[in-house]
């Protein structure tokens, strides 16, 4: 799969990467470690070598599932990319979620290192971004990471997380039916090189079409609360998925692949895809290969507007 460069930095990423929030099987319904462990493997075999994942997934289960699944894959063959939680953003407490997390992936260094929520989120304590980065600017000069990102900051949170370091990557919602990203974070992401790691990209499997008008997630499931997922949203989306079909079928590939295919064309970005099989892992690399026209991302990028446009002004996708 050819490979991009991360931000500024010289460390080169797969233009889709695996997720891994399902192997910490937090807020996931039927999931085993030993499926988590074969997905993981089939993408790293189908070319998807820069895994993301976080240490609230699971509360560090994802991090060690994924050091299960590559204990036998040479370090410099994979990107690690993980995350500390809003609740450990104090100078010390970044050092130590780092030094856990190391651990728990059976590494020695964290190729790229992000921020998971900006301070005060899941009401948490705030913690001035100075201080924090002042703890990632540290860790990078020790050579325990090798690039900082973010994930979920608006574009006030990332221009003023930049004045007080580097910052290669930002982590947001972004889909062909979730696209607030394209408002105010791409066009600062593009002059300033830094790379979009689109979480979400598949509109949390609503893109893949494999759910019908009637379907009914359990209440346990964290796509229950995903406004996509709810009343005329939902309509729209079926509506926008049935004249997506054609496109796909021109290129005998699937809805996913179409989705993943048209993200990854978007300036600067990235496609973070999760995978619950290994059968799910092979079909997502399959994205890499699917070429679009410009008149075919033109048409794609209408038929996602019959979604977006109607969506409300919060840019957060659940309803919690």
């Amino acid at each position: 799969m050819e490979k991009r460069r991360l931000g500024t930095t010289d460390i080169q990423i797969t233009p889709i990467l695996m997720g891994t929030w399902q192997a910490g099987q937090k807020q996931w319904v039927g999931i085993e470690d030993e499926e988590s462990i074969k997905a993981i493997r089939a993408a790293v075999d189908a070319g998807i070598t820069t895994i993301d994942t976080a240490e609230v997934y699971g509360n560090g289960h994802s991090e060690q599932v994924i050091a299960q699944a590559l204990n036998d894959v040479p370090r410099d063959r994979i990107v690690y990319a993980t995350k500390v939680f809003a609740n450990h953003l104090k100078h010390d407490q970044v050092l130590e979620a780092c030094d856990r997390s190391l651990k728990n992936l059976k590494i020695d260094y964290i190729d790229l290192y992000q921020i998971h929520w900006p301070s005060g989120s899941f009401n948490t304590e705030i913690v001035p971004i100075e201080e924090t980065m002042g703890a990632l600017n540290q860790l990078k000069q020790q050579g325990k990471i090798r690039a900082i990102g973010v994930s979920n900051f608006s574009r006030p949170q990332l221009e003023e997380a930049a004045q007080y370091g580097r910052i290669d990557s930002i982590q947001p919602p972004y889909s062909l039916f979730w696209r607030w990203v394209e408002k105010d974070v791409m066009p600062y992401c593009i002059e300033h090189n830094i790379s979009i790691l689109a979480y979400s990209p598949l509109a949390q499997g609503l893109l893949t079409g494999k759910f019908g008008r009637d379907h009914q997630f359990d209440p346990q499931d964290n796509r229950a609360k995903n406004k996509l997922f709810q009343g005329e949203n939902y309509e729209r989306a079926q509506q926008a998925l049935e004249k997506l079909r054609p496109i796909a079928d021109r290129h005998q590939a699937s809805l996913a692949s179409l989705a993943i295919a048209w993200l990854i064309a978007q300036p600067q970005s990235q496609a973070i895809v999760g995978a619950r099989t290994a059968e799910q892992a092979v079909g997502n690399a399959k994205a890499a290969t699917v070429q679009l026209s410009p008149e075919e991302l033109a048409e794609i990028d209408a038929i996602g507007r019959i979604v977006t446009d109607h969506l409300d002004e919060n840019p957060v996708m659940w309803n919690w």
